[in-house]
Formats: structure tokens, C-alpha cells, sequence
């Protein structure tokens, strides 16, 4: 994942390079070390010419085919770590740890594994063949096509197979999800997002690494670490453009304003935050304003209630799994929103944001969600339950 860094070894490099040779650490270099130093060199190379949009140049390392893919994007930063070669005679696939950061919205660079198929030119120098995500690892947008960039007020929006039109309406949206989330819950955050558009929900699986069928009807995803740090690449609010075109006007300002809280909220919610509470938060922001009642904006729970069917207890994290039935993931999602609601209404929005930043100051889970009520709310997780249930019967029964 993003963010992780891995044990290095390079205590080890100090060593031989005190002894002054590869030969005093254990004998001479093997044709794969050889093989290594050669490929990272050629990847250095190619990454220079990637960040100063030289297509010639990146020629000179390899295939040039995808650089009109990526050439849009603006890019602070692009580099390759390569971390294995597997050489069979003039040809080799290496592992790499491609480090890339977006300018003006990553604060570090977001990495992820690669695979390059190379081989021996002419002049015995290693050529790039391909390039395309590691096994199991997720694609990069221009692994899907060429990018179109749209940049807003707040946002910058990056899409593939859709017309700069359509990527300027979801830059208006997310234009006006920014200054409403802060308004929400303030300004103590980067201000601006970044909006991927794939052209279908394949492409949208692509880019999460996960099977299609995980997302048919999720409007879109927000990626990023919980807890992270102010110095982290920015979260991607990921558009399934299927299912986003089958909502309104005002849904789709719901869901862009939806995922936009949860780039806000980030640095805030950690382990110890559970999803009813991250995921209502964010829909009681996006509603907030709009002007739906309960029973608009809650359907599937409404009618639930109404047939006597109230919840016994606020959702787990397992209720919000994709792979459940479709009503069941609603009424969750409904239930989350409906209780940081009833917290809005009761206690007040000032409360209700103290109450989200307080659950995720604790490092685990257990005893989180309590504590905060107490400290925050001044009551209890059974009083709180039994209070929101009658919420539920008086707003939506």
C-alpha cells in the first residue's frame, strides 16, 4: 500500500563499499547484480525524460508508446526503484517500485509496483519493452489510455475516454463539495482533491486492484490512508462513471461531497473509528443543506422502520461489506447518517465534529466509541442506541 516503506538493507552496501570492493564482501558480482545496476540505470534515465516531456528521450530507453498517456499529467516528481532482475540471456523482467507525486496536491509521492520486460539492443544496452502494474497490484490511470486533465477552483480532475465537458462537470462539483466540506468541518486540511475518471467500471476496478463486481453500483471510492500524516500523496476520489450516471443533479453533489469529507476527515480517522461513523459523517455532510428530510434521503431505512423493523444496534463495519445485498448496505449507510445526525441535532454540529475527532485520537477500537461519547456527548454507547432508535421511529416511522 501507498505510504509503506520497506526494511532496506543498506547497512549491508556500507559494509562493502568500506571494504572498497563487491570482491572483499564475498566474490565478484554475479551477471544478476550486473544485470541490476545496468536496468536501474536505464530506468533513471527514462525517468528524467518522463518529468522534463521528452518523448525522444524516453525513446532512447525503451518504448515510447504510453508517453502520450501520461504526458498530460503534471508531475512534481517520477522514479523506479528496482528491487529484483530476472535475467534469461538477453532478455529480463524487473521489479520495480515506481514513486510518482502529482504537482501541487501530493505532499509525498505515491508508489507502487511495477514490472518491466526488457531486453539487449544492438548495442548491448538494455531496452524497455513494456511496462505495466505488478501482479495483484492496482493500474495507474494511464495504464488505461490517454489522460485528459481538468483543473478547477479546488480540484483537479484526470480522466480516460471521456470529453474535457464531462470532466469540467466534475470538476463544478467538486468545486463546490470543497468549500462545503470546510464549512462543515473547517479548514485544517489541504483545501483541494483529485478526481479520477475511468471510462467504465472496469476501469474503475483496474485502478483499485479489485474485481468489477466489488463496485457495480458504488458511485465512487475514496482511496488513502486512515491516520495519515499532513505529509502523505493525496487521497484519489474515484468516480465509477456507471453508476454515476444514473444519478440525479442532486445525488451526484451528494456523492462528490460525500468522498470529499472523507479527504478531509482522513488524518482523523483511524483504527479506532468505525464505519458507521465515518461513512454517516460523510453523509450527513453531503445532505447538510440540501434541504432532504429523513425519509427522502433515507428510503430503504424508512421503510424498514415504518414496518416496524427498527435496528437493534448502530451498524458494524461488516454491514457496510459490497458484497451484501443492496438494501442492507443502504440501510447502513442510513443508519450511520441518521446517528450523526441525531448528534447534530441534539448536541450540535460543534459537538458532533469534537465527537468524530475525539473516536479517532484512541489507537484501537475497543472502548473508543465510548469514551468519546462520555467525554464528548455526556452519555453512554446503551443510552445513545436506545435515544437513536426513537430518532429513528419519530423522523422516519
Amino acid at each position: 500500500m501507498a505510504g509503506r516503506r520497506r526494511a532496506s538493507k543498506h547497512g549491508v552496501v556500507v559494509v562493502c563499499l568500506l571494504l572498497a570492493s563487491l570482491v572483499a564482501c564475498g566474490g565478484r558480482p554475479t551477471a544478476a547484480d550486473t544485470a541490476r545496476a545496468d536496468v536501474q540505470r536505464v530506468l533513471d534515465r527514462r525517468a528524467a525524460a518522463v518529468l522534463d516531456r521528452d518523448r525522444a528521450a524516453v525513446a532512447r530507453t525503451g518504448s515510447a508508446n504510453w508517453f502520450k498517456d501520461v504526458s498530460a499529467v503534471p508531475l512534481a516528481s517520477w522514479s523506479y526503484k528496482v528491487t529484483a532482475v530476472h535475467r534469461s540471456g538477453s532478455t529480463a523482467t524487473a521489479d520495480a517500485e515506481l514513486r510518482y507525486q502529482v504537482q501541487g496536491y501530493d505532499q509525498a509521492p505515491v508508489t507502487v509496483a511495477r514490472t518491466m520486460n526488457l531486453s539487449l539492443d544492438a548495442a548491448d544496452q538494455w531496452y524497455v519493452i513494456s511496462e505495466k502494474p505488478a501482479k495483484k497490484a492496482p493500474q495507474q490511470l494511464w495504464d488505461q489510455g490517454e489522460v485528459t486533465v481538468v483543473r478547477g477552483k479546488h480540484s483537479m480532475i484526470l480522466g480516460v475516454g471521456h470529453s474535457g465537458e464531462k470532466l469540467h462537470s466534475f470538476a463544478d462539483l467538486a468545486d463546490r463539495a470543497v468549500p462545503a466540506v470546510s464549512d462543515a468541518w473547517g479548514t485544517g486540511w489541504s483545501g483541494h482533491v483529485v478526481v479520477l475518471v475511468p471510462k467504465s467500471l472496469d476501469g474503475m476496478a483496474g485502478l483499485l486492484g479489485s474485481p468489477a463486481s466489488s463496485y457495480r453500483g458504488i458511485a465512487a471510492v475514496t482511496t488513502g490512508e486512515t491516520g495519515a500524516p499532513a505529509q502523505a500523496p493525496a487521497d484519489r476520489i474515484i468516480v465509477n462513471p456507471d453508476a454515476y450516471a444514473l444519478l440525479g443533479t442532486l445525488g451526484r453533489q451528494v456523492v462528490l461531497t460525500h468522498e470529499t469529507t472523507h479527504v478531509a476527515t482522513r488524518a482523523d480517522t483511524t483504527a479506532a473509528t468505525p464505519l458507521w461513523l465515518s461513512e454517516g459523517f460523510a453523509d450527513w455532510v453531503g445532505y447538510r443543506g440540501t434541504g432532504r428530510t429523513p425519509a427522502e434521503a433515507a428510503p430503504e431505512l424508512a421503510e424498514a422502520v415504518s414496518a416496524g423493523r427498527v435496528p437493534k444496534a448502530l451498524p458494524s463495519d461488516a454491514d457496510f461489506g459490497f458484497a451484501g445485498s443492496a438494501t442492507g448496505l443502504a440501510q447502513s449507510y442510513e443508519s450511520g447518517w441518521m446517528a450523526c445526525r441525531m448528534i447534530a441535532d441534539r448536541w450540535g454540529e460543534t459537538k458532533l465534529d469534537a465527537f468524530y475527532r475525539s473516536v479517532g485520537t484512541h489507537r484501537k477500537r475497543p472502548g473508543a466509541v465510548e469514551e468519546a461519547m462520555a467525554d464528548v456527548l455526556d452519555t453512554d454507547l446503551k443510552t445513545f442506541t436506545a435515544e437513536w432508535r426513537q430518532y429513528l421511529r419519530a423522523q422516519l416511522g
